[in-house]
């Protein structure tokens, strides 16, 4: 069915949910591979610094927001890649899945920051809007 999946997540129980619908879907095509991708959003960053500016961890805490899907794609037995981007995470996400021409594009509904996705608008919704494949949209 899809050979190039790619998941994007955030670390969130929708990504993680997500992140289940990808493993089932590479599960069941033969010769599939998932394409894991985390944005790191700079603006993110600098507020995580100015949180905790005498934490010498941070970057680790994004590396921990992907532990979970590693694990669940490991332990299902599906190839997969883990690959980490920086910028603004819709824009970033449709871009990535464009040039590598991915045959489908699988994102939770929601993700670690609600009001800003409530100004602004969804990842999902503009990943939905702009990507070049079909894009599965995970409650």
């Amino acid at each position: 069915m899809y050979k190039k999946i790619l998941l994007a997540t955030d670390g969130s129980e929708h990504s993680k949910r997500a992140a289940e619908n990808a493993i089932h879907i590479a599960k069941y095509s033969p010769n599939s591979k998932i394409d894991v991708v985390y944005v790191v959003d700079p603006d993110k960053v600098k507020s995580d610094v100015l949180k905790n500016w005498n934490s010498a961890d941070i970057g680790e805490k994004h590396k921990d927001r992907i532990k979970d899907v590693e694990r669940m794609a490991q332990e299902a037995g599906v190839s997969y890649k883990l690959t980490i981007l920086h910028g603004d995470p819709g824009p970033v996400i449709v871009d990535y899945a464009n040039k590598n021409n991915h045959e489908i594009v699988i994102i939770g509904s929601r993700g670690l920051n609600v009001l800003q996705e409530f100004v602004l608008g969804s990842v999902s919704h503009k990943v939905a809007k702009r990507a070049n494949c079909p894009v599965l949209i995970v409650k």
